[in-house]
């Protein structure tokens, strides 16, 4: 059962996916999530104030499909292929959402929120570099803290220049994730 803030939150991504930041109302987000448009100001100040939740739930998402994804008596390349692939998949199925946040965030004082809205992947690719570290997998003068906020930056980005920058690249998906795992094998000083 979903509370207030998560029907709040998970209305304002249909709304906004529909009809985009400029055109949606405070009033359309409080009709599909129907709660009182008072309700809505106990959560948030603005319709914009909902991006860093927004990011939240895209986060939590993300984590869930590479989590999904990666299968753990897998090689080392094949899990980083593995989380490649859920990165780039979440990018392409959400890429509306993705640009709205980026558009919303970008545009607003919550930009400094992104550190915090991103600590749990980092975490998690921290921890995935930690244990490829400790079984020699990767180099072992990698920082994996550092390397980890890189990694994401890096898949991250290249699967928005496919799906959200150039709508007409969606064919070039196969080719940027082959040079991003080329990229991040020699980076990462890959030993298998």
């Amino acid at each position: 059962m979903m509370n207030k803030k998560e029907k709040i939150v998970h209305a304002a991504i249909e709304v906004f996916r529909e009809k985009g930041i400029e055109k949606t109302k405070i009033s359309d987000i409080v009709k599909i999530a129907n709660i009182a448009q008072g309700t809505f100001y106990l959560y948030f100040p603005s319709k914009l104030s909902v991006m860093p939740a927004i990011a939240e739930v895209m986060v939590e998402k993300t984590i869930a499909a590479v989590k999904n994804e990666v299968q753990g008596d897998a090689s080392f390349t094949a899990k980083l292929n593995q989380v490649v692939d859920a990165i780039f998949k979440i990018t392409c199925d959400y890429r509306e959402i993705l640009a709205l946040i980026y558009a919303g965030m970008g545009s607003t004082e919550h930009i400094k929120e992104w550190e915090t809205v991103y600590e749990p992947f980092y975490s998690w690719i921290s921890q995935f570099l930690k244990e490829a570290k400790a079984a020699g997998m990767i180099r072992e003068s990698l920082h994996v803290e550092r390397t980890a906020k890189l990694f994401i930056g890096l898949v991250e980005s290249a699967a928005e220049q496919v799906y959200l920058y150039d709508s007409k690249q969606d064919d070039q998906a196969s080719i940027q994730k082959a040079e991003v795992l080329e990229f991040l094998k020699y980076g990462l000083g890959i030993q298998e």
